[in-house]
């Protein structure tokens, strides 16, 4: 079954030395070429050395193939995967600190506000490049599986505009589904209703997640028969360290009676209500993990895997190989969806696509996040029906927001760029619309080299700038660095924990990781 996967943004380390490893634990899927391709032939020659050297110390028949030539790249693949990040630390590292100067104070900044608006400025151009090269020389068909951020608008250029059936990837939904999984067995221990060693797998806990990315709301969630969605607040409020780190979202389903999928230092930048005084954000978040809340958070730890990757390269090339096992397989979609369609072993997962009526309270042809299936027959797409009006009423704000930034990125038209940073709940929670103006033209400036579809207004927005400096009619701007920030550790540093450091160089989902490391 040798199939062609080419994975653009492979310079990654911690996805595609994951997304390569788990593909090979399907016996049938052993002889894969994969083809990596990346703008950084430097990264991408770091990681094709260890993908090589891990495939021979397992044994597998599987080809590497690594080219700075994307179009060579995606050359007769079935499946092209990718994990860009366009415009790098550098860009990522302006999304976080512009908006700072304006109020916007931001943990992630990479889905929605003002960092997720301007990431899907600089990545939606590169997208629509990749559709065109798998329209023209991928195989007909060839699934696109996009683990890019920010997910929804990425997702709804690539099917709408590039003409490509697009389906989005992310780990949210299990993260919170094993938070869920934690809450019932420390409930049931305490209840009797399990021993005091058994355990409760996420898999015991049947789940229905819908909504879209990174606001997605578990609609249903039982454990034994057990209705636990009237039961969530207390099992949460009951759990021995949710009610620390969780604030956000715990007050959320308070409010409005279902959990958040998504991460509270997420969460609390997509709402207008938690980030929006600068002296009440420490109120909400928890700095015992980066994604719990702290400023700049992802930035930080981005920052020091890439960082530490670079000086402890030649280490990683003398530690032992990994397995390829089962038991070492992650959870990211990517590798079931390719064993389900070629073997027709079905996989069920939360997958972000259009919405066909299958959310009837979202507007058809945004993209959603709700479960499906995949067997030999494709991705498959069940009804769902109405949100619950909170999480609706949410998620359709959001929506509004995607859609005019998803425009703007097409058109390269900065009057509807500032027209969805005026309407991101936190931006408008937190700026008054001159500055929103002034923000966004400053943003502008700052990545033009990464935004070719405004070549022309780029030069107006400094022109702009410059005469509110001459006017005197210049927003007043704050010098912070945010409400929680952390620095962000040198070399030497990251060096006194080697192992932590390179958990953090090699990590897919970073979610999980500490201040400490």
């Amino acid at each position: 079954m040798a199939i062609r996967i080419a994975m653009i943004g492979a310079g990654s380390i911690g996805f595609t030395r994951k997304l390569l490893g788990d593909v090979l634990t399907v016996p049938e899927l052993a002889d894969t070429t994969f083809a990596l391709t990346d703008i950084s032939g430097h990264n991408l020659d770091m990681v094709a050395r260890l993908c090589e050297r891990d495939i021979a110390a397992n044994g597998k028949p599987a080809r590497i193939e690594a080219t700075t030539d994307r179009r060579r790249a995606i050359d007769a693949a079935d499946y092209v995967i990718c994990t860009i990040r366009q415009g790098g630390l550098a860009a990522f590292e302006t999304d976080i600190d512009i908006p700072l100067k304006y109020g916007v104070d931001q943990c992630v900044g990479d889905t929605l506000c003002a960092g997720g608006l301007m990431y899907a400025q600089r990545t939606i151009p590169a997208l629509l490049d990749f559709c065109r090269d798998i329209r023209e020389v991928a195989k007909p068909g060839a699934l696109f599986l996009n683990y890019a951020n920010p997910m929804a608008m990425n997702t709804w250029a690539c099917n709408q505009y590039g003409g490509v059936r697009t389906v989005g990837l992310c780990h949210g939904v299990q993260g919170a589904h094993w938070q869920i999984a934690r809450c019932v067995e420390h409930w049931a221990r305490g209840a009797g209703l399990i021993g005091p060693d058994e355990t409760v797998h996420r898999r015991d806990v049947d789940v229905v997640a819908a909504g879209i990315n990174h606001q997605t709301w578990f609609i249903r969630a039982e454990w034994r028969g057990i209705d636990l969605i009237p039961r969530m607040l207390d099992l949460f409020e009951g759990h021995p360290t949710y009610p620390t780190t969780e604030k956000v979202r715990i007050d959320v389903l308070r409010r409005f009676g279902h959990y958040s999928t998504e991460s509270n230092g997420h969460l609390s930048e997509y709402l207008p209500w938690y980030r929006k005084r600068t002296d009440e954000i420490p109120r909400w978040i928890d700095l015992s993990s980066w994604i719990n809340g702290e400023t700049g958070g992802y930035l930080r730890v981005c920052t020091e895997g890439r960082n530490w990757f670079e000086t402890d390269f030649p280490n990683w090339l003398d530690e032992d190989p990994p397995a390829y096992t089962p038991e070492r397989r992650s959870e990211e979609h990517g590798s079931y969806i390719i064993e389900a369609l070629e073997t027709g072993r079905p996989y069920r997962g939360h997958f972000n696509v259009v919405n066909r009526g299958q959310i009837t309270n979202l507007p058809d042809g945004c993209v959603i996040e709700i479960p499906g299936y995949v067997d030999r027959t494709g991705v498959n797409m069940p009804v769902i029906g109405d949100l619950p009006l909170a999480p609706a009423a949410t998620c359709a704000a959001s929506v509004r927001v995607q859609e005019m930034g998803l425009e703007a990125a097409v058109r390269g038209d900065a009057t509807l760029l500032k027209q969805a940073m005026l309407h991101d709940p936190l931006v408008g929670a937190v700026c008054d619309p001159e500055e929103v103006w002034q923000m966004t033209d400053e943003l502008l400036v700052a990545q033009a080299a990464w935004l070719p579809q405004y070549r022309e207004e780029v030069p107006r927005a400094a022109e702009r700038l410059a005469e509110a400096e001459r006017r005197g009619t210049r927003v007043r701007l704050r010098d912070t660095r945010g409400a929680a920030r952390l620095p962000t550790k040198t070399v030497e540093e990251l060096a006194r924990r080697k192992a932590e450091a390179r958990a953090n160089a090699a990590a897919a989902d970073k979610g999980n990781l500490t201040a400490a490391g």
